[in-house]
Order: C-alpha cells, then sequence, then structure tokens
C-alpha cells in the first residue's frame, strides 16, 4: 500500500503493504501487519516490501529511488511511516539487516529494539523460508516487469517509473479481492498513533540500569557486557540468588549475569522464528 510521498526507500526499493479493509483486526485486536522483508533480488538496490492481508490484490506500494541502505537511514524512513499512516502491531520480517543483526544478543538490531519500544511485535520468518513472507511476490514480479525491464538509466528515471506504477496500482487498477475497487479506496491507517518512544519504568526489579554506548551494564564497578543494540536503553535488574542478576527489557526477561564471571547468560530467545496466522 502506499501513497506517492508515504515511505521512500533506496533505489529499486519497493515498500508494499496489504490494504486492509478495515485498520484494526476485530478478530485478534490487531492493526494488519506491516509486514516487511529484505529482499535481494537483482535490482540496483534492495526491495522492503510488507503484507497484512493474504490476497495480492489488497496491495498497495511506493517505490523510491535513493541510494541508502543504512540503519540509520531506516529509522527515518520508519518514523516517517509511523508518523503518516499509525503504529502496526506487528512487523514480519527476514533476518537480515537493517531487521536482525546476526552477532547480536538474539540477533536483534537498534531498529528491532526500537520497534519493541514502540510496542510493535517482531515476527520473523525462518532462515530460508522466504515463502513464510511471500504472499507479496507477485506483486513485485508485476513491479519488475513494468519498470525494470529494463532499468532506468539514472535514479530520477527509475523513481518517474515507480511514480507512475504507484498512481496506476494503487488509484486506478481495480482488483477482484475488493470487489473491484482500487486499494486507495479501501485502506484505512492504524488507530495507534505514532507519539515517539513512551517511558518504561520497572517497578518490580532492583534497579534501572541505562545500557552504555558500548554495550555494557555498569553495576558498581563491575561491567557486564550486553549488547550494544540496547546502547541509551533503560533495562531492569533484579538479584534473584546472591549475586546472581536477571536483566530485563521492557516485558522480556533477556538471560542472568552474576558478578564473579560477569558473563551474561541469555535465557530462551522470546524474539526466534514465529508467525501468527494471515
Amino acid at each position: 500500500m502506499k501513497y506517492r510521498h508515504w515511505f521512500p526507500f533506496r533505489i529499486g526499493a519497493t515498500v508494499g503493504t496489504r490494504v486492509a479493509r478495515h485498520a484494526d483486526d476485530p478478530k485478534s485486536g490487531r492493526y494488519k501487519r506491516e509486514a516487511l522483508r529484505l529482499i535481494l533480488d537483482g535490482l540496483p538496490g534492495s526491495p522492503i516490501q510488507g503484507e497484512s492481508q493474504p490476497d495480492r490484490s489488497q496491495e498497495r506500494c511506493e517505490d523510491t529511488a535513493s541510494p541508502n541502505i543504512r540503519e540509520e537511514y531506516a529509522f527515518t524512513v520508519f518514523e516517517r511511516l509511523f508518523q503518516e499512516r499509525g503504529l502496526p502491531a506487528n512487523i514480519r520480517s527476514d533476518n537480515g539487516v537493517p531487521f536482525a543483526s546476526a552477532h547480536a544478543l538474539f540477533n536483534l538490531s537498534k531498529l528491532a529494539v526500537w520497534w519493541l519500544r514502540l510496542g510493535i511485535g517482531i515476527e520473523r520468518i525462518q532462515p530460508g523460508h522466504p515463502q513464510q513472507n511471500g504472499r507479496h511476490e507477485p506483486m513485485h514480479l508485476t513491479l519488475k516487469k513494468e519498470t525494470t525491464k529494463p532499468a532506468a538509466a539514472n535514479f530520477l528515471q527509475q523513481q518517474a517509473r515507480f511514480d507512475d506504477f504507484i498512481e496506476v496500482f494503487n488509484q486506478e487498477r481495480p482488483h477482484q479481492a475488493l470487489d473491484m475497487k482500487c486499494p486507495a479506496e479501501v485502506y484505512r491507517p492504524s488507530t495507534r498513533v505514532y507519539q515517539g518512544l513512551p517511558d518504561i519504568d520497572y517497578p518490580f526489579h532492583d534497579k534501572v540500569i541505562v545500557v552504555t554506548n558500548c554495550g555494557r551494564i555498569c553495576l558498581g564497578r563491575k561491567k557486564i557486557n550486553f549488547s550494544t543494540v540496547f546502547a541509551g536503553q533503560a533495562v531492569g535488574i533484579k538479584e534473584v540468588h546472591d549475586d546472581i542478576w536477571l536483566v530485563s527489557f521492557m516485558d522480556y526477561d533477556l538471560g542472568y549475569f552474576d558478578l564473579d564471571t560477569r558473563v551474561l547468560e541469555p535465557l530462551d530467545n522470546p524474539f526466534g522464528p514465529r508467525l501468527l496466522p494471515m
């Protein structure tokens, strides 16, 4: 789903989100999922896509030519999206950058931690199973056929092709699954308004510690290596036994450390592959 100025990303990038008839799912109390996935598909860049309904005809898309694929840029893009469209209940993604980090605690990225702070649930597909997030693939096939075969000579020309495709796909092309309506006629934004990061506290923990820029938890003169993706985030710690401490982030218990070894022992991954019914 997408309007012309809704969600820019890099050249060849595609943001697609299936259009829900209602912004909130009355059966599950969920906003129709903004599932995003990074795909390297041979274009000059990599598409980011979204999905919230099983019918490809309920998709809308936006494409913006831009060469930037850094995680910092992803924050800007998603913040703009959330400001304009509201917050989703969940985001489904693959396990690649910028959605995940292979060497971080629980494979989280700073972007994923930010999503959690906003109350957005993380859904990850299993590695090597792109079909778990593949219902939007037909739309990308159509997109590539109509806009990139062959690719335009430069960013501006490619952007012009994307803009034309967006206009037709969202505003002019009827879809059977929408009773021959266009996606722009059906889509409604989420009722969850983006208002920046909410405060978090830990009333049942002994201490609240802000993770250092180098990813450490400092308790007195003791320094425990934690994870740089949590840098600047407040975590709660609670002594559960003599010199053994539990570390929590929001409602997630992440692991234990003791002051002798100063090594974090992670608990079971609460953010591992899990998919809710579409």
